[in-house]
């Protein structure tokens, strides 16, 4: 859905909600246009509904289906009724009026066969159709089998499920079904008032796009009932006010930048202030009494938390507003968190790391102690706190210093970590690769804050947006591997990987030994090696299952880049922050060079951490750019740990 059909749906100011028993709906009239589908629920779909509605405890609340839209057909009713009513009957009729229904078509229609196959005669509502009469007449007559046209055998297929299913019950159960169908089975009516039915229509049904519970709380705080003022143009101009903030509050959470620091990515609602409502709904910031049992727990239920305190008696004590005044402050006081949270730069990135490391859920917590803190000082310490928390559970703990010496490899701030030996648990260090991106941006942003020449707005962020639309991985930068070259295969392998490091002209004299003879190709091998710098340290196993030796990778590139030298990484890495995706040269089948064409990447984030590594950015020299050496790995490490003392600031 676009940020532009999200907002259409909420055009119509004085579209009006309540929530209608069976009952309530028994005596009108509903009207079937001739843009519906005809009758089309599946054997399980009104077997499911059945099931729910028997099982449904009515010692509290009700069983609420989903919406029905509908929209008046006749304005002027009183008009009717004096020129066609012939009796008391008609005009009782013409008073419940005759209502198109937009939404909702196939769930009436099945709770009128229920009624039908309970023997209900004397209590219903009656559907009518613009183009298809046949299906009324079908509807009020028997049921009996009729393959006519596709309608009457679904309608006989509803039937037939429904009399099977009710032979099981005896004559108590039904008699209590039949009260819970009547009095706490409730349709969510959805009046349209000026909308354009077709419009309303396809907004709905192209895509399956229901009604959302904010759509569905905004027609509340837009009904004029529920303003406790009398003056209609005050009213008029707060409907206004609350439409026009209310859709920049959307406008601003469909922006991904600012809703994935929040969240994470596949929320799959089309609003997204709904996230807001439900907020609302879990901590009960409305303070209604005893409502749990009354909303229930199905997707609508934040929906009638609303409903319940709009139709509840008076306000606080402490409260002069009108209960959608003081509502609409709660909800906007909601958002100006998320918006100060997201501004703040030290804020945005510890909040963003603690949200991507705990889950969305651990919104709630945050926003508990941004309510209990008396300073975002003491919060912000707070969440310093989290973060080592998170850390320590890796597990690991912050860095300490050898005091014993050791030799000169040793010497360097360690960070504590229980390795295992294959390198097996290296995706536990994720959390503290992650900070170490979170915290540099930090540092960069602290040490330009008291710089005249720059603005707030050019300092960096931290991208979680982009971050999280992608998936992760913990992964070497010197290749986990020994390679000896020992073989011809070893050989090719690390022809393969130094490919991209080397010059043009090695580079065709490695295309030459994929292309010789295998006799040509020992002394071709010994004239390449000979011309390409090497590492004077070798790694051990342990060492190269340290975090000093991993980075943040997105998969994707992880796989273009195998087990290649840090050079060839190097040229990868490089290629995805220009866009680019460069592959490792491979071999076909009968042996040959395979050169593939360099593509542009789907995305070109790289991690700073992880682009500062393959720049050499932590050595003091830049040193042999062929190889990621111990030297270079401990400049990491110290780095690293130099940014997880700084929450200790």
């Amino acid at each position: 859905m676009t940020m532009n059909q999200t907002f259409e749906r909420n055009d119509c100011s004085d579209n009006r909600i309540e929530l209608k028993t069976v009952t309530e709906l028994c005596g009108m009239n509903f009207y079937i246009p001739n843009y519906q589908r005809g009758y089309r629920w599946t054997k399980q779909q009104v077997k499911d509904l059945l099931n729910d509605i028997d099982e449904f405890n009515d010692k509290n609340g009700f069983y609420c289906l989903q919406p029905l839209v509908v929209k008046q057909r006749e304005k002027n009713v009183f008009k009717k009724i004096k020129e066609e009513a012939k009796d008391l009957n008609d005009v009782y009729d013409y008073l419940k009026g005759t209502w198109e229904v937009i939404d909702g078509q196939q769930r009436l229609t099945t709770i009128f066969i229920l009624m039908r196959c309970l023997g209900i005669t004397d209590m219903h509502y009656t559907l009518k159709y613009e183009t298809r009469s046949g299906s009324e007449q079908f509807l009020s007559g028997n049921l009996d089998m009729n393959e006519e046209n596709i309608d009457y055998f679904h309608i006989f297929s509803a039937k037939q499920v429904i009399s099977e299913w009710l032979k099981d019950k005896d004559c108590f159960s039904i008699k209590d079904f039949k009260e819970k169908l009547f009095e706490k089975v409730n349709f969510i009516w959805y009046e349209s008032v000026d909308e354009d039915p077709i419009k309303v229509f396809t907004r709905l049904n192209i895509g399956k796009i229901s009604l959302t519970n904010s759509e569905l709380i905004k027609a509340l705080f837009l009904n004029r009932s529920n303003f406790d003022m009398n003056d209609n143009g005050y009213i008029k101009l707060r409907q206004q006010e609350i439409a026009s903030e209310w859709d920049n509050i959307e406008y601003s959470l469909q922006n991904d930048e600012f809703w994935l620091f929040l969240h994470e990515k596949g929320y799959d609602r089309p609003t997204r202030i709904d996230f807001i409502f439900d907020l609302i709904c879990e901590a009960n910031d409305l303070h209604l009494n005893d409502y749990k049992e009354k909303i229930g727990t199905d997707e609508y239920k934040t929906f009638r938390y609303f409903y319940e305190y709009f139709r509840s008696d008076g306000l606080s004590v402490e409260s002069s507003d009108s209960k959608v005044i003081r509502c609409w402050k709660i909800v906007k006081k909601y958002y100006q968190t998320f918006e100060e949270w997201y501004n703040d730069l030290e804020l945005f990135h510890y909040i963003g790391f603690l949200i991507d490391c705990k889950g969305n859920a651990f919104i709630k917590s945050l926003l508990c102690k941004w309510g209990q803190q008396a300073n975002k000082e003491s919060f912000l310490q707070y969440l310093k706190n989290e973060v080592k928390k998170v850390l320590n559970a890796c597990p690991s703990s912050v860095s300490q210093y050898k005091e014993d010496g050791g030799d000169k490899k040793d010497i360097y701030p360690q960070l504590k970590f229980q390795y295992k030996e294959d390198g097996s648990n290296k995706r536990e260090c994720k959390p503290i690769l992650l900070f170490h991106n979170i915290q540099t941006v930090i540092n960069q942003n602290q040490s330009q804050r008291n710089n005249g020449k720059y603005e707030m707005g050019t300092f960096y962020k931290f991208p979680f947006h982009l971050y999280k639309l992608e998936s992760w991985d913990v992964e070497h930068i010197n290749s986990n591997t020994t390679n000896p070259e020992e073989d011809v295969e070893s050989q090719r392998e690390w022809l393969l990987n130094i490919y991209l490091s080397v010059n043009k002209k090695l580079q065709e004299k490695i295309k030459e030994y994929f292309n010789s003879s295998s006799e040509d190709n020992k002394t071709l091998f010994e004239e390449i090696k000979k011309e390409v710098a090497f590492s004077n340290v070798e790694w051990t196993q342990e060492e190269k299952n340290r975090i000093w030796n991993y980075a943040l990778l997105d998969s994707s590139t992880n796989r273009s880049y195998g087990n290649s030298i840090f050079s060839g990484k190097r040229r990868i890495i490089i290629g995805k922050d220009k866009g680019k995706l460069i592959a490792i040269p491979k071999l076909s089948k009968d042996g040959k060079l395979v050169m593939t064409d360099e593509q542009n990447s789907l995305s070109s984030f790289v991690p700073p951490c992880t682009k500062q590594i393959f720049l050499k950015y932590y050595s003091a020299t830049a040193g042999n750019n062929n190889y990621w050496t111990i030297e270079d790995a401990q400049n990491y490490l110290s780095d690293i740990d130099s940014c997880i003392k700084k929450l200790e600031e």
